[in-house]
């Protein structure tokens, strides 16, 4: 269990100082915990959800996998479809999560544990949530609940499943911040 909390705790210094525009531990306990991030896009929501799910390989930090720059990510965007991650080579593999709700250009829900608490043998419900935002562009959500039986108090990695969870909705945003900027017409 050493390993697996020195693990969570490099990836919380990993994760430093870089934070989503709205970011917050919901709750906390012993055997669980929720955390939800969000961030607005100037982009529709078609656009968004096309990243989301058929470019997480160019947006999703590559220090968060399993095998750095060598990892190759997929989201199979069909309830059953997996969040998958393999080596460039195919010889090396991960199921991160199963695809269980699928409402395209609104909500994609996955289901399982993401890097050491899958290890942990803890479960949970990811959902990126699309939704008009206020002044244009889209609102997504990043929620995560995760729990189940360990000897640790889970409460203590919400802070730094926050701040991962933050940066990894911080590279789908700033993704589609570089597309639209890149996609503008130059004078």
């Amino acid at each position: 269990m050493r390993t697996v909390r020195l693990a969570l705790i490099a990836i919380g210094l990993a994760a430093g100082a870089a934070a989503p525009a709205a970011a917050a531990v919901k709750d906390g306990a012993a055997n669980g915990f929720t955390v939800e991030n969000e961030r607005t896009v100037a982009v529709d929501a078609a656009t968004a959800w096309k990243a989301l799910t058929d470019d997480v390989d160019r947006w999703w930090p590559k220090d968060h996998t399993w095998w750095g720059r060598d990892s190759r990510l997929s989201i199979d965007a069909r309830a059953g479809g997996c969040f998958c991650e393999r080596s460039e080579d195919g010889r090396r593999q991960a199921a991160h999560m199963t695809v269980s709700f699928v409402d395209p250009g609104k909500t994609l829900r996955l289901l399982g544990g993401l890097g050491p608490l899958q290890g942990m043998g803890l479960s949970g419900a990811m959902e990126f949530r699309l939704s008009p935002a206020k002044d244009g562009g889209t609102r997504i959500v990043l929620f995560y609940r995760a729990g189940g039986y360990t000897p640790d108090d889970l409460s203590k990695f919400a802070p730094v499943v926050d701040k991962v969870q933050g940066l990894q909705l911080g590279g789908l945003a700033d993704y589609l911040e570089r597309g639209r900027a890149a996609a503008a017409p130059r004078p």
